[in-house]
């Protein structure tokens, strides 16, 4: 017997998947036997190609701490100028907090905005420091563009529940969507298997906190950890529950994603008007 690739070379070993001689160079080890180069060539172009999530830099992460700074700023020296301390008291802010009435006689923009306004700086310091320490993890878990879409989904969902259930109250902060991200590691961490005792323990803990402290908006956190937590379901779970695996590839698995998280913004915007 020969190499099937080389005539020249006289073997005594075969591929165990095809039976075909081939010489050691042609051969390559398996778990039962010897492949040789084209079975192995071939096993290798029908393995699905899963696109990976992660994110190197939380570029977004940073990006929204700064956007939330920078309007703070602005609201607080507006305040001043105007010959008041709080930054509520400002016109930016004004226009752009959450408060049933307004939204309802059209200014829907208030749904997003108000994720970016603060009453104070201890709010704003505790937001963005707790965004930074949970933020990083899930963007770079799931990938810059899959967070942004997970944290305006929290964010929205957070809104939403606010009119259905408390419209009546002026709220703005960045914490439903905050809790969103909460959700969403929750969701990754069930997803890999670790043990999510920390996370639930988190979520239990702030929980608490809210319903201790008035003032805190209650319906913003539970809807912006309930849609965080969907939205990451919907990227790093449906997939396999919709797909195959010999169908599982980064187009379909990319595809699914964005779609529950923009039927969950749609769902969100749909809740808030219908309130």
């Amino acid at each position: 017997m020969v190499c099937y690739r080389h005539p020249d070379r006289p073997t005594g070993l075969q591929c165990t998947r095809c039976g075909r001689s081939a010489c050691p160079e042609c051969l390559r080890p398996a778990a039962v036997g010897q492949h040789c180069l084209d079975c192995v060539g071939a096993a290798a172009a029908r393995t699905p190609r899963v696109q990976q999530l992660g994110a190197r830099r939380p570029l977004a992460t940073y990006v929204i701490i700064a956007i939330n700074l920078v309007v703070f700023a602005i609201t607080a020296i507006q305040a001043r100028t105007g010959g008041n301390l709080n930054p509520n008291d400002s016109r930016v802010f004004y226009d752009g907090v959450l408060f049933g009435p307004l939204v309802h006689d059209g200014e829907y923009w208030r749904l997003f905005t108000s994720g970016f306004l603060h009453f104070s700086v201890i709010h704003v310091g505790l937001n963005m420091f707790t965004l930074y320490i949970l933020g990083r993890d899930l963007e770079r878990a799931l990938g810059t563009a899959r967070y942004v879409g997970v944290y305006v989904a929290s964010l929205l969902g957070g809104s939403a529940a606010v009119l259905l259930f408390s419209p009546n109250s002026a709220t703005a902060g960045a914490s439903g969507a905050i809790y969103g991200v909460l959700g969403g590691l929750l969701i990754v961490v069930l997803r890999a298997k670790i043990p999510p005792g920390g996370i639930i323990g988190t979520i239990v803990i702030n929980l608490v906190i809210t319903v201790t402290i008035p003032g805190i908006s209650l319906w913003a956190h539970l809807g912006g950890l309930a849609f965080g937590a969907a939205a990451t379901a919907g990227i790093v779970v449906l997939p396999s529950l919709l797909l195959s695996s010999d169908k599982r590839r980064a187009p379909s698995v990319n595809t699914i994603g964005w779609i529950a998280v923009g039927l969950l913004i749609v769902l969100a915007l749909g809740l808030a008007v219908l309130s």
